[in-house]
This record gives C-alpha cells, sequence and structure tokens, in this order.
C-alpha cells in the first residue's frame, strides 16, 4: 500500500519539503500568450509555445516577472545567474545599510581639558560613521550647584562638533543630567554653528 509522504512529516528529520520558486519558469508557464521584454528580441505579445521556443534556442530561460499583467510579462534570460546577481545585490544592500545608533558621551562639571578632547575625538568618529551622540553631563550631590559649568561645557563642546554634527536642541535637564544631541552632518557644505553664551560667575 502506498504511504503518503506527508505521513513522515514532523517524524522523519532527513524530509525536506521543497521551497516553492521565485518565479514561473518555462514549462511552469501555462497560459496561451505571454508579453516579451528585455534585449535582443522584438518586444510584443508572443503565444507562450514560440516564447519557449525562442527562450531554448539560445539556452536560456523563459522567466515570468509580471505575473499580474495581462497577458504576463516575461523575459529570456539565464534565471540561475539572474538569481544569483539578485541574492549578491540583495546582500550588498544589507551590508550597506548599517542601523544609526546613538551613542553616549558622559562629562562630570569637572571634566578637565584632556578628557575632553579625547571624548570629543570619540564624538567625532561616531558622527562621521552615521550615528548619533547623545552628550550628557552627570550632576552627583551638590554638583548640581554647577549647572551653569555643565551648560558652558556642552556649548563648547558643540562647537567642536559644528563641522561634523548639527545640534538638535539647546543643552536642557534631565532629572541630575544636562544634555544634548547631535546628528550626522549629511550636507557637503560644513555647518558653521555660532554660539553666544555668557559666562556666569
Amino acid at each position: 500500500m502506498a504511504v503518503n509522504p506527508s505521513f513522515y512529516r514532523g517524524r522523519n528529520p532527513n524530509f525536506r519539503r521543497e521551497v516553492p520558486q521565485e518565479h514561473r519558469t518555462n514549462r511552469m508557464i501555462r497560459i496561451p500568450e505571454v508579453r516579451l521584454v528585455g534585449e535582443g528580441i522584438e518586444p510584443g505579445v508572443y503565444p507562450t509555445e514560440q516564447a519557449l521556443a525562442m527562450a531554448e534556442a539560445q539556452g536560456l530561460d523563459l522567466v515570468e516577472i509580471s505575473p499580474n499583467a495581462a497577458p504576463p510579462v516575461c523575459r529570456i534570460i539565464d534565471y540561475k545567474k539572474f538569481l544569483y546577481e539578485k541574492k549578491r545585490k540583495e546582500k550588498e544592500m544589507k551590508a550597506n545599510a548599517k542601523q544609526s545608533e546613538v551613542k553616549e558621551i558622559r562629562f562630570t562639571p569637572g571634566t578637565d581639558d584632556h578628557d575632553f578632547d579625547f571624548k570629543c575625538k570619540h564624538a567625532e568618529k561616531f558622527l562621521k560613521d552615521g550615528n548619533k551622540v547623545k552628550a550628557y553631563v552627570q550632576f552627583k550631590g551638590r554638583a548640581i550647584m554647577f549647572k551653569d559649568r555643565g551648560e558652558l561645557l556642552l556649548l563648547k563642546f558643540a562647537e567642536r562638533l559644528a563641522e561634523v554634527g548639527v545640534l538638535e536642541s539647546m543643552p536642557k535637564m534631565e532629572g541630575k543630567r544636562m544634555l544634548v544631541i547631535f546628528a550626522p552632518q549629511r550636507s557637503e557644505e560644513k555647518q558653521i554653528i555660532v554660539l553666544k553664551h555668557t559666562n556666569k560667575q
């Protein structure tokens, strides 16, 4: 007695379900006529059998690329090569579509010049790589008395990043932090940011 292959699904670890082909090709195309487009042929509507014969004569495949058109649109191409090129382009696009991240730079009201320069270099690299930068001054305990010092530090930081980053807003307090956010500089022209501030005693 013949056994239905579906009986083994979920039971036989070696069972592999066939993945449906992305496009109908050659004898899978069972409609009376198709519209041919592409290079090396006269575009137009052809009987499917004639289109298949044309593809076979060139050692290529008849591939249905627009199944919902009336009649469906086909091309005569090397289908394996077509799929290879498609996957290669998708892989390249995926590699190039880097997700933007928000990188954090932390200061204290007493950050010295050496540490400040070090953090500026990191921020410049983050922005050039296409990431946003959130810079903040952390106030602990009685250090909250030095909010003015924190604001001046962040404005100085903004001046250093003017050629690579766009300041999205002026410094603002969130809890015990004063922060600013920078977006990558998109324009080919260098942005000039003039920040005027009063040094409060």
